[in-house]
């Protein structure tokens, strides 16, 4: 099958959204499928306001309609909601053409948390986006009975993974500081809500591993924290391999994939009790959820390394793919064997 991911979000951003849509390609082309990405690379993008690495396509109408059609997908898959993601709506239709889509992040949640946006006008939108799929993709059973409390139609739930060749236990000195070492990793912005943990009065010390638009201002505020910046993956799981608990102060991500990595290198997480962290942690002693994150860390410590791996193992890409593969829906040829698009001239 030819299946085309349309997507605001790629390099050279570092994020879930990113990880998994490459992940989840490499696992579709394991399976025998044929996978092409349709991305801001191809198009003349400008910087998003407050956020300058996130690329915003300029007009991309015309040169999405020919991207579709010279694919001739069979089955289309919208995977983010900005100018890519309308523009290939749009496309779809106008052509009766069938597309799936996805509810990777609370957008509602993070328009409000930068510019006080009213919630009810931001899934106002989301649902006017999304109304028209026949598959709305969530990562989390929490997200998909919120997304269908909203009035959202077609809400299917399609999980996330983790590289146990990447990510696994292994002995590692590659944060030297006073124990116990607790560990931030992701977007360093206002969404996250790093500051919770940073502000916290722990014994030991304090790492964060990402960049974004707050980092500056962290660093200002809180000079005693490590900071490491973006690492490779390798790199990253002898960083989380090094520490005693992953800290996850996020009140409104959708998944975490970095809960996942840590647990697989063997880390215990400390987060509270939202979406996110209760739907990846269940009632597993893989981490502690607590209203307040200081009880939650310092009870943390008290986790075994193995509980957190067996949790971890549950999660695997291509369980997850399957899932994805199972919510497309591929459309009806009218002629078999030839394209249903007319190509463009």
């Amino acid at each position: 099958m030819r299946i085309l991911l349309v997507t605001d979000a790629w390099e050279p951003q570092i994020n879930g959204v990113v990880r998994t849509l490459k992940t989840t390609a490499r696992e579709l082309t394991a399976m025998g499928h044929e996978v092409r990405f349709l991305t801001p690379l191809e198009f003349r993008t400008l910087p998003c306001p407050t956020y300058p690495e996130i690329r915003l396509s300029l007009f991309p109408q015309s040169g999405v309609n020919a991207r579709i059609r010279d694919f001739d997908p069979d089955a289309l898959h919208i995977a983010t909601e900005g100018p890519l993601g309308i523009a290939a709506r749009r496309f779809a239709l106008r052509h009766d053409f069938p597309f799936t889509t996805a509810y990777h992040t609370r957008f509602p949640e993070y328009v409000h948390a930068r510019l006080r946006l009213p919630l009810s006008w931001s899934y106002a939108w989301l649902r006017h986006f999304h109304g028209k799929s026949k598959s709305v993709m969530a990562p989390t059973q929490v997200v998909v009975d919120d997304l269908r409390a909203n009035g959202f139609q077609n809400v299917k739930l399609w999980s996330r993974g983790v590289d146990a060749d990447i990510f696994h236990p292994q002995p590692s000195q590659r944060l030297d500081s006073p124990r116990p070492i607790y560990l931030y990793v992701g977007r360093v912005a206002v969404e996250k809500n790093v500051e919770a943990f940073l502000e916290l009065d722990l014994p030991g010390s304090k790492w964060v591993v990402g960049t974004g638009p707050a980092l500056g201002r962290i660093k200002a505020r809180f000079p005693s924290v490590n900071y490491l910046g973006v690492l490779e993956r390798a790199d990253l799981a002898k960083v989380y391999a090094a520490a005693d608990v992953f800290v996850f102060p996020s009140k409104t991500d959708t998944f975490g994939l970095v809960l996942l990595e840590a647990m697989a290198c063997g880390l215990p997480v400390a987060a509270y009790p939202v979406t996110g962290p209760r739907d990846v942690l269940g009632d597993s002693k893989a981490g502690v959820m607590h209203d307040d994150l200081k009880v939650a860390c310092l009870e943390a410590l008290k986790l075994r390394r193995d509980d957190a791996l067996a949790r971890a193992s549950l999660f695997t890409w291509r369980a997850a793919t399957e899932q994805f593969f199972g919510h497309l829906h591929p459309r009806k040829r009218i002629v078999q064997g030839k394209q249903l698009l007319a190509p463009t001239h």
